[in-house]
């Protein structure tokens, strides 16, 4: 009995090992793919060319600092740069057809390096150097960003054991919160606003022995268990894309703009 149970302990701890072992030796970088790629594309067509939008920030407004239990973290609960997510969502939608995205996120580098091409220019060729063409403007601004992130909505757990032997699983939700909406820039009217909510899901399996013997004078103690966290970042970019979505269906809802197969049929 006793080698049977040394010898489980043994192959257990080499598993552990192995794993610690490729943990270190870490992986290659990988792309990110769109979590909703599948309902990006299904998006239907707009009926006219696409609109040139801008988008300046989609900040965290929420200051929730990232959850830990006895300790009081510095990080944030959510990424800093998620108008990069927005950006990337707006250029995917509909197969690209329907916004086409300026930039304003960085427009203070944008405008100083054009001073230097125009300065460079006028340097080397004089009064009569090649004007830079003019920046496009935008009719939509969109903005937003992240509103809410509620830790710990939901958690629970369940165990058993029988003669000190049996798993164990714990669970926790948390929910953040995103907001997008258009304004016109000819009017500064707001046009469209949706909000959109994603949770985030994170479990904990494991199972434990606890083994007394040789009369009770000697104890065996064996604990084993893996917990996944989906990644806040991931989350929030799931948020961002099912918005743009809601965005395009509730523009078409107002009669703000139509897609193409209704402007078909209309016809």
């Amino acid at each position: 009995m006793k080698q049977k149970l040394l010898s489980l302990f043994l192959i257990f701890s080499l598993s552990g090992c192995a794993l610690t072992h490729l943990e270190k030796g870490g992986s290659e970088p990988e792309v990110v793919p769109t979590k909703m790629a599948r309902d990006i594309d299904l998006v239907p067509l707009p009926a006219s060319a696409p609109m040139t939008v801008a988008v300046y920030s989609f900040a965290d407004k929420t200051g929730q600092r990232r959850p830990q239990a006895n300790i009081a973290s510095l990080s944030t609960a959510v990424t800093q740069g998620a108008e990069t997510f927005l950006i990337k969502a707006l250029q995917d939608v509909g197969k690209g057809k329907w916004f086409t995205v300026i930039e304003r996120v960085s427009i203070d580098a944008l405008t100083r390096e054009r001073t230097i091409i125009r300065q460079m220019r006028e340097a080397y060729e004089g009064p009569n150097a090649k004007p830079l063409t003019p920046l496009k403007f935008a009719g939509i601004i969109l903005d937003g960003g992240i509103i809410g992130y509620d830790s710990s909505v939901k958690s629970g757990g369940m165990a058993a054991r029988w003669l000190g032997v049996g798993p164990q699983t714990q669970y926790s939700e948390d929910i953040v919160t995103v907001s997008l909406r258009a304004i016109s820039v000819s009017t500064g009217e707001v046009l469209i606003t949706v909000t959109v909510q994603k949770r985030i899901l994170s479990a904990s399996d494991s199972i434990s022995a606890l083994k007394f013997l040789d009369a009770g004078t000697n104890a065996f103690e064996f604990e084993t268990g893996v917990t996944i966290n989906e990644p806040g970042t991931f989350a929030v970019k799931s948020a961002i894309e099912a918005s743009v979505i809601e965005l395009i269906k509730e523009g078409e809802r107002k009669g703000i703009w139509k897609y193409a197969e209704l402007n078909t049929k209309e016809k």
